[in-house]
């Protein structure tokens, strides 16, 4: 064990990240395996997972993170391949649009299989590895699950159920060595991104995506959007040893948006 004086960084163990969203999933990657971390992709569609896998590194597992035996044998092929892991990264998700009377039976069940059911089989599939080494599980959520934006319900519940989630494994497992954190990013600049800011030029009549993206950040304090990168270096600092001593923390990387005290703006408009 190293003694006060010894600030050398242990060599990062095996990481799964689990069903990453496109547009981020080649930005976590990188972090993670510079840091000398064994990455494992687990998704439904290989293809994506191999362009990552091919470009920065990771063994590709397909399974559909929310069927409890698909992920049973997905970890079985990751240990067999990379040996017990040290952290899970849930960060699957989408869908659950619309108000709640907008919302069927549906439209729910799809946004809870993908938003929280994935975190949960996953995670716990993860536990025994977890306890085993003494890791962590990293829940991405959003400042969806902080607030409530318009005509969102079923996203908006699971982001805030994720957090719980994460208490909840902090609470029961921290006495057995598991760390649990959540990040909770604000607006991203990723492809997804950017085609809902082609509605809101649409619906604003602006001339640019960037435009869009300018008035979306204008009460931001930062005033501008995150990019990928701001949320997978923060992600790779709370799976590593460095932040040994956090558990149970949600970090936002919104650029301060959540700070905002929006009925106080109109006294500082001119």
């Amino acid at each position: 064990m190293p003694g006060r004086g010894d600030h050398s960084r242990p060599a990062p163990a095996p990481i799964n990240v689990s069903l990453p969203p496109p547009s981020l999933r080649q930005t976590f990657t990188p972090p993670l395996t510079a840091e000398g971390a064994q990455v494992a992709l687990m998704g439904r569609r290989t293809e994506p997972l191999e362009a990552v896998a091919n470009e920065s590194g990771g063994l590709v597992v397909q399974a559909d993170a929310a069927s409890s035996e698909q992920v049973g044998v997905a970890m079985e092929r990751i240990r067999a391949d990379l040996g017990p892991l040290d952290v899970m990264v849930c960060n699957a998700g989408g869908f659950g649009f619309g108000t709640l009377t907008d919302t069927n039976d549906e439209d729910w069940n799809r946004s809870v299989q993908a938003n929280l059911n994935t975190a949960m089989v996953t995670a716990r599939a993860a536990m025994p590895d977890l306890i085993a080494q003494g890791g962590n599980v990293l829940m991405i959520s959003s400042i969806a699950g902080l607030n409530a934006g318009p005509e969102v319900c079923g996203n908006v519940t699971m982001k805030h159920a994720l957090i719980g989630l994460a208490k909840s494994i902090t609470s029961d497992f921290g006495p057995k060595g598991v760390r649990c954190n959540t990040i909770c990013p604000g607006w991203v600049r990723t492809e997804m991104a950017d085609s809902e800011m082609v509605e809101l030029m649409e619906l604003k009549g602006l001339a640019t995506v960037e435009e869009a993206y300018a008035l979306m950040t204008s009460y931001v304090p930062l005033g501008r959007p995150a990019v990928p990168d701001d949320v997978a270096n923060a992600a790779a600092f709370l799976c590593s040893e460095e932040a040994a001593m956090i558990t149970g923390a949600v970090l936002t990387i919104d650029g301060g948006a959540t700070v905002v005290d929006v009925p106080t703006i109109a006294f500082s408009e001119g």
